[in-house]
C-alpha cells in the first residue's frame, strides 16, 4: 500500500484517517520536504524569507492499524528511506539554539547524488573547495501517533507519542516503538532529512522529499513503552569508530552548557577551516552530534558538541 502527500499542520485525535490498514502491513510514504513544497532547488533568500510558517512540517497520515487500542504499542520498523537529489539547509530568524546570534537569515542548497538506499553510503559536499564533506543518513525527522488529548498540537515540538523526534538513528534499519494512546493509532510520518547531527542545532538539518517504507505492527504487554523507545540499525553512524573533535561546555544550566558547547566548535570550524560563522553553525546542525558527557557533579553540567574528522578530507 502506499499513500502521497497527505498534508497537515497538526496532530489531532480527531483528524479522520486518510489509510486503514491492518496490523503487520507495509505502508510506502511519499513525503514533502519540511517546508511543503515553498522551497526548490533554484530557491534563493526571498524564498526563505516568504516561507508561509502554517506550512512547515507537514505529516503524511493519519493511517489507522486496525486493533491499536489504548496501552498497546505501534512497532514502526523502517524498511526503506529514499531521499530525493537536492536539499536544503537554512537559518531560519528566531529559530534554533543560537538563534539570538544568528538573526540574519541563509540558505544552502544541496546536491545529493546516490542518496537514496542505506544510510552512510554517500556523501554530499559541503564545501568542495575546502575538502568538506557529509555521509548521507536519511531519515525522516516525524514519525508518531496521535495523542488522547483533545485540542490541536503542532507537529513543530515532540511529544511523548511522538511527532518531530529528529532522532538520527531512526532510519532505514531501525525499529521505533510508540506509545498507543487512542484507537487505531493513527500513525503519522514526513520531515525528511538526508542528514542530521545529533541536536540538529541551527533547527533544520539537510532538508529534502523522501519517500519512506515501513511496517506497522500492533504489540501488547509492553508497558514500559511511555514514551518514543527506538533500536538502532547494525550498522553504526557516520561518526562511530572514527576520530572526532569535541569542544564543551559547562554550566549549572544544560542549555547554556550546550550553547557554548556549539560556540566552541563554530569558533573551532573558523579558526581550523576557514568556515564563516554561518557556515560553521549549519555544518554544526547536519554533521555535528551533541553528547551529555556529566550530569551528576553539581552544579554544573558538561556538555559536547563532537564533530567527525572524516568529513574533513583536505590536511
Amino acid at each position: 500500500m502506499s499513500i502521497h502527500a497527505v498534508k497537515r499542520a497538526q496532530c489531532h485525535v480527531a483528524i479522520p484517517p486518510v489509510l486503514h490498514v491492518a496490523s503487520g502491513d507495509t505502508v510506502s510514504f511519499d513525503c514533502l520536504d519540511a517546508s511543503n513544497g515553498q522551497l526548490t532547488p533554484t530557491s534563493d533568500l526571498a524564498a526563505l524569507a516568504a516561507l508561509d510558517f502554517a506550512r512547515l512540517d507537514q505529516v503524511n497520515g493519519p493511517v489507522h492499524i486496525a486493533g491499536a487500542r489504548p496501552g498497546d504499542t505501534l512497532r514502526v520498523d523502517v524498511l526503506d528511506v529514499r531521499a530525493a537529489d537536492w536539499g536544503w539547509t537554512a537559518l531560519i530568524p528566531g529559530f534554533g539554539l543560537l538563534a539570538d546570534e544568528f538573526p540574519a537569515p541563509a540558505l544552502k542548497l544541496w546536491t545529493l547524488p546516490g542518496a537514496e538506499g542505506g544510510a552512510g553510503r554517500a556523501y554530499a559536499w559541503f564545501d568542495e573547495a575546502r575538502g568538506i564533506r557529509v555521509p548521507l543518513w536519511p531519515f525522516a525527522g516525524e514519525m508518531g501517533v496521535a495523542p488522547a488529548q483533545r485540542g490541536a498540537f503542532s507537529t513543530i515540538p515532540p511529544y511523548r507519542t511522538g511527532g518531530n523526534i529528529d532522532t538520527r538513528h531512526v532510519t532505514a534499519g531501525a525499529t521505533l516503538f510508540l506509545p498507543v494512546e487512542v484507537e487505531g493509532a493513527l500513525f503519522s510520518i514526513g520531515d525528511g532529512h538526508a542528514a542530521q547531527g545529533d541536536g540538529e542545532v541551527c533547527g533544520t538539518a539537510i532538508e529534502t522529499p523522501m519517500k519512506v517504507t515501513v511496517r506497522l505492527t500492533v504489540v501488547q504487554d509492553t508497558p514500559y513503552v511511555q514514551t518514543p523507545h527506538f533500536t538502532t540499525p547494525s550498522a553504526g553512524s557516520p561518526a562511530d569508530g572514527g576520530e572526532c573533535y569535541c569542544t564543551t561546555g559547562v554550566d549549572p544550566d544544560i542549555r547554556e552548557a550546550t550553547r557554548a558547547a556549539v560556540r566552541g566548535m563554530i569558533a573551532y570550524l573558523g579558526a581550523t577551516h576557514g568556515l564563516s560563522r554561518t557556515d560553521a553553525y549549519m555544518l554544526c546542525s547536519v554533521a555535528g552530534d551533541l553528547r551529555m558527557h556529566e550530569v551528576v557533579d553539581m552544579p554544573n553540567y558538561v556538555i559536547g558538541m563532537m564533530m567527525p574528522k572524516s568529513i574533513f578530507t583536505k590536511a
